[in-house]
Formats: structure tokens, sequence, C-alpha cells
């Protein structure tokens, strides 16, 4: 039988404990500005995940490292354009890439100042992604842009720079185009609702997106010691094609390590936790992985950068 009374103890001053007072957060205030708001986070957990990306990003620039942004389509559905605007003109982003309904959405919005259907609804009638406009212009800015020998990315971000779109200075790859930021998007063929459409051209839509994913690998080259891949929503796509282009970087004798990856989405998925959080910096750097509505985490965390730099 077990002697209860026999049991060790020690004191806890003795103990290393992770939670210190010091780390505690402050308490709310009338009228406080948004520095000493952010300040308020508790530097435990998530809190100091946050920070340490924050921090990050405004090293990198600093620095004149890579600071790559990788956003899955809803990203933009859900209203954030002008925050990465933001971003693209203080040239805090230096590579922006998007998937193929990235294009979709941002083109719409420079289009009509509207995005995202009803898809239940138009599914039952076959009338889901069958809109003319967007299908129109982005698989002819596509196949006219790669025909020219352009990548994927600057075809479609010349063509709205060159349109007389009425709410173009709201779209990504026009600011990016403008502020000269590269655009990359990568595309699986059959996802996107422009694919549906006699107007899709599917070989120099691969041509223009495998053009993309060699300048890309290009591109990671100025992660190394010190710069900062980001990857907002994407969950299949963009965490797949990085670590294929950071393969290819590498296995053409560059150096990339020592960089810091973060993925911010609204669940935790399992492909970016490990193609972008983990694999990646196993060589050297850090990876975090910060759960949150895009909506509120992607205003947040931008606006810390900009009050940092």
């Amino acid at each position: 039988m077990i002697k209860i009374e026999k049991v060790k103890t020690y004191s806890i001053k003795k103990r290393f404990s992770k939670v210190n007072t010091r780390d505690f957060a402050r308490p709310p205030l009338k009228k406080k500005s948004f520095s000493a708001f952010y300040n308020s986070f508790p530097n435990i957990l998530k809190g100091k995940d946050f920070r340490a990306v924050v921090e990050a990003v405004v090293k990198a620039r600093k620095r004149q490292k890579a600071v790559v942004f990788m956003a899955g389509a809803h990203v933009i559905k859900c209203g954030l354009n002008p925050v990465l605007i933001e971003l693209l003109r203080k040239k805090v982003i230096t590579a922006l890439c998007l998937n193929g309904a990235g294009i979709i959405h941002d083109f719409e919005i420079a289009f009509q100042g509207m995005t995202s259907e009803d898809v239940a609804k138009n599914l039952k009638n076959g009338k889901f992604g069958m809109g003319r406009e967007t299908a129109e212009f982005l698989n002819n800015a596509a196949a006219d842009g790669v025909a020219e020998g352009r990548g994927l990315g600057e075809a479609i971000a010349s063509k709205i720079t060159k349109s007389r779109l009425r709410y173009k200075n709201l779209s990504l790859l026009f600011n990016a185009y403008k502020h000269r930021i590269p655009v990359y998007v990568f595309v699986a063929i059959g996802t996107d609702i422009i694919h549906q459409h006699p107007s899709f051209n599917a070989a120099l839509t691969a041509e223009g997106s495998i053009r993309d994913f060699y300048q890309f690998a290009e591109q990671l080259r100025y992660l190394n010691q010190g710069g900062v891949v980001l990857n907002f929503g994407s969950a299949v796509i963009l965490p797949e094609v990085f670590l294929k282009a950071l393969n290819l970087a590498r296995n053409l004798g560059n150096k990339v390590r020592d960089f810091t990856a973060a993925n911010f989405d609204m669940v935790y998925q399992y492909r970016p936790s490990v193609n972008v959080v983990a694999r990646p910096v196993m060589s050297g750097g850090k990876g975090y992985y910060i759960i949150g509505q895009h909506e509120i985490m992607l205003p947040l965390f931008a606006q810390a950068v900009i009050e940092t730099i």
C-alpha cells in the first residue's frame, strides 16, 4: 500500500514556471492608442507568437529581406484588399502569391466593386461561375499576356492596369503592378469558374503559371537569413507550391534557411502546418501557426507592423 506520508516535495521557488506576471496582459482603458493596445497583449502563447511574427516582418523590411505574402481567395472576399494594398504601397510585402480564385475575386472587385456569388443557389440550375465578364477578361488577359512572354500574374496585373475598370484602385494586382511588386498566380486546372468557359486556354494558363513558379523559386533566395513567408488562408495549393519552390531553390545551390514562416487561418489545417510552418524551417528558422478570422487577424497584424516600422 502507498505510504502517502513519504511523498517528497520541494519549494516552487526553485521550480521553473512558464508563466510570470511580467508577461501578463494589461487592463483595457478608454482612449488607448493602438500601440498601447498592442503592447497590452500578454506575452504568453499566441500573444507571444503574434509579436514574434510582427517583429520578424519589421526586421525583414529594415534589412531588405523578402516578405512573401501568400493568400487564399477568402482573404480577398472578406474585404481585406485595402489592408494589403497599404502593405504593398509601403513595400512591406515584396512578393504576392495568389491561387486561381484570388484573381477572380480581385477582378470582380475591380470591375464592379462586388464579388462572391451564391454558389448553392446557382449550382442548382447550372449558372454557378457562368458570369460572362469575369471569364472573358481573365481568360483573354491570360492568353494574350502569356503569349507575349509574361507570367500569369503579370499578364493579369498588366491587363487590369491598362483597363478602365471603375474600381481598379481596390485591386491587389493593379496595386502590386503599380508598385513593382511581383505577383505569382498558381492555378490547378479545373478548380476555378473561368475554366468552364470556351475562352479558357489551358495550355497558355499552365504555361503562365509555371513561369510564375520558376520566378517564385528565384524570389525565395531572398528569404535567406531573415526573410519571412506568410500564408493567410490557403489550405492546399499555396503551401504545396511553396514547398516545391523552396526545394527547387535549394536544389539549384541557393542557401534558403534561417527565415520565419507563419500560417494564419481560421482553423487548424494539416498541409500548411507541415509545408509552411514545420518542414521549411527544420534546417534553420522559426515557424508559427496562429488561428483566427482573417477579417480580424489581418487588420490587427497589418496595423501592428505599420505601427512598428
